[in-house]
């Protein structure tokens, strides 16, 4: 009995040590998969190796994207997102997105130079400016916010990406400004609906106000105008604040996420040396990680999935707020609107236009009636359709006109279908998320959107009345450096909110001709009746004729003069005083 007792406890014990060892293992194995979905904290906010906060499921996928390029930095990308048709997305868009992000490393790079080149920041009582470096400082910190690519969920794109120098701070990949116009975000393959923006000029936009007398919108970002700068006072600046946010973007849950990712930055020193020590002292939560690698749109309802105190959510606001001044303080600096132009030479009395130069520009503010919106700080020439009796003094009202009136329009550009790749965004990703319900049936209203809180919040309910009269209608973007393009002839640049125009020969003839009676046609792109071409001979109806601008569209240029405008235009690319910076770092086709 006493040796089966001593038996007895033996197993007992082994038994014992083994289920302690499995229940280890079992812990660990937990602990490992949650790890996956974020535990195993060390109390900064960086609790794992990986995984998301919210399950994947199926998502869909019909093979007909690229196969993304490999994560870096230790990223998990979700399953691909492809609910395109064949032929919409480009075959070489993978190449094209690893060469840009190359470019904008080595921009990146040369930002951090520059910020070891500032000195010392000097905070001066009482009000702690920055004497002497605070102004380039600023701007460089906005640059490299800009260039960083550690902003957007995945690490894999930058502002940048869609917006770079030698295209004017547009898209700087030729087939996608070719095709589907829009550009993918950090999540492959969810892509935008329009044009990226130039943001080059638009730090210059006020912010957005209603103008009773006139009845119009004047200031305000974005093609719709969402961007109204109501709580910053800079359009500009609350214009950042939106693509690392959005879901088809840069595609960040919560912009807690953004201030965390700034607080992990080799330029945080810089940030905190201009905006204080204070920006990121903030308590993360455990699954901070966890939660800052799920994309936007994988958590529901929940706005704010970030889950931190009132305190500290305080505090990532006013970070994330200076965050977008910064930014705004770059876009204005003279790397991004520097007033360089050959006009700007020419205004300033040190450079003469051309014959050919100035008969554009005649045409111009006369028979072209561009400047009727494209305001270029003289009076106005006598003109055909608007001030036949009109006199221009000749005389420069504004030495820096923006050509822009701030305002906004609808030029009556056809329906993007079938290439922009928002119309097969109607399944759902592996998150669950639908970035375009409406499917094909999706129409861009534009202002009318925003107004009615369908893109971006409206934030005064006064203007909701207005939606109807703003349906269509997108910003008037400046003329200035309109031109701005690398020299290589395989380089298409994209315009107007669509990209439908892909060249200034082309904006200048729809303007030109839109409405003739033997160019207008009941058709969608690509349908033009047999005889005719479209662009040339045809253009497709609009995707909102009830608003559409009738100042334009017949306006009875000759082939000359249209190309006399288009020369007229160039002349309003800066680089001509000074080199524009960056503009040789293209290295594509």
């Amino acid at each position: 009995m006493k040796h089966e007792s001593q038996w007895s406890a033996f197993f007992i014990c082994v038994g014992v040590a083994v289920l302690a060892f499995l229940v280890s293992v079992s812990s660990a194995a937990a602990q490992s998969n949650d790890g996956q979905n974020g535990q195993n904290n060390n109390g900064r906010g960086d609790d794992d190796n990986g995984g998301f906060a919210v399950k994947q499921g199926p998502g869909t996928n019909t093979g007909n994207c690229p196969a993304p390029p490999p994560p870096t930095d230790k990223v998990i990308f979700p399953k691909v997102y492809c609910p395109y048709p064949p032929g919409i997305i480009p075959s070489d868009l993978t190449t094209e997105s690893e060469r840009v992000r190359r470019e904008i490393r080595g921009i990146e790079q040369q930002a951090m130079a520059q910020a070891a080149a500032l000195g010392p920041l000097m905070p001066t009582s009482p009000n702690q400016v920055l004497a002497g470096n605070g102004v380039q400082a600023v701007q460089i910190l906005g640059k490299l916010e800009n260039y960083d690519e550690n902003l957007s969920v995945f690490k894999n794109v930058a502002c940048a990406f869609c917006h770079m120098p030698y295209a004017g701070f547009s898209g700087p990949i030729p087939s996608v400004n070719e095709t589907t116009v829009a550009y993918p975000g950090s999540f492959h393959y969810r892509f935008g609906k329009r044009k990226p923006q130039s943001y080059d000029y638009s730090p210059y936009y006020p912010p957005l106000q209603y103008n009773l007398t006139q009845a119009n919108f004047y200031g305000g970002n974005f093609w719709d105008l969402r961007a109204t700068g109501y709580k910053l006072r800079s359009p500009d600046a609350e214009q950042s604040q939106n693509p690392p946010l959005d879901p088809q973007e840069m595609g960040n849950a919560d912009f807690g996420c953004v201030v965390f990712r700034l607080s992990q930055a080799k330029y945080r020193p810089l940030f905190e040396g201009i905006w204080g020590n204070q920006s990121f002292d903030i308590k993360w939560p455990e699954n901070t990680e966890r939660v800052c690698r799920t994309p936007a749109g994988a958590f529901g309802s929940d706005p704010t999935p970030l889950h931190l105190s009132p305190k500290d959510r305080g505090t990532a606001s006013s970070t994330f707020n200076s965050y977008a001044d910064s930014i705004s303080a770059y876009e204005q600096g003279p790397e991004v609107s520097p007033f360089s132009s050959k006009f700007d030479a020419f205004l300033a009395g040190s450079t003469t236009l051309t014959a050919d130069e100035m008969a554009g520009y005649n045409l111009f503010r006369g028979k072209g009636n561009c400047n009727s919106c494209h305001l270029d700080g003289r009076s106005t020439a006598p003109s055909t359709q608007l001030a036949p009796n009109g006199v221009d003094t000749g005389a420069a009202a504004d030495v820096q006109p923006l050509f822009t009136d701030t305002t906004s329009s609808n030029l009556g550009l056809p329906k993007p279908f079938p290439y922009d790749p928002i119309y097969y965004q109607s399944k759902p990703d592996s998150f669950g998320f639908i970035p375009n319900p409406a499917g094909v049936d999706f129409k861009d209203l534009g202002v009318g959107l925003f107004l009615r809180s369908e893109s971006g919040v409206n934030p005064n309910s006064a203007w909701t009345q207005f939606a109807p009269q703003f349906d269509g209608f997108m910003q008037v973007a400046t003329a200035r450096d309109v031109g701005l393009r690398p020299a290589s002839p395989n380089f298409v640049k994209a315009y107007m909110h669509n990209g439908y125009l892909k060249s200034l020969k082309e904006v200048v003839h729809f303007y030109n001709t839109r409405d003739r009676m033997d160019f207008a046609h009941p058709a969608q792109i690509g349908g033009c009746p047999p005889g005719f071409i479209e662009k040339v001979n045809c253009w497709p109806q609009p995707e909102v004729p009830s608003t559409k601008d009738m100042t334009v569209g017949n306006l009875g240029l000759t082939d000359h003069e249209e190309d006399l405008i288009v020369l007229f235009l160039e002349t309003l690319t800066d680089g001509f005083t000074t080199p524009f910076p960056n503009f040789n770092t293209y290295t594509g086709p």
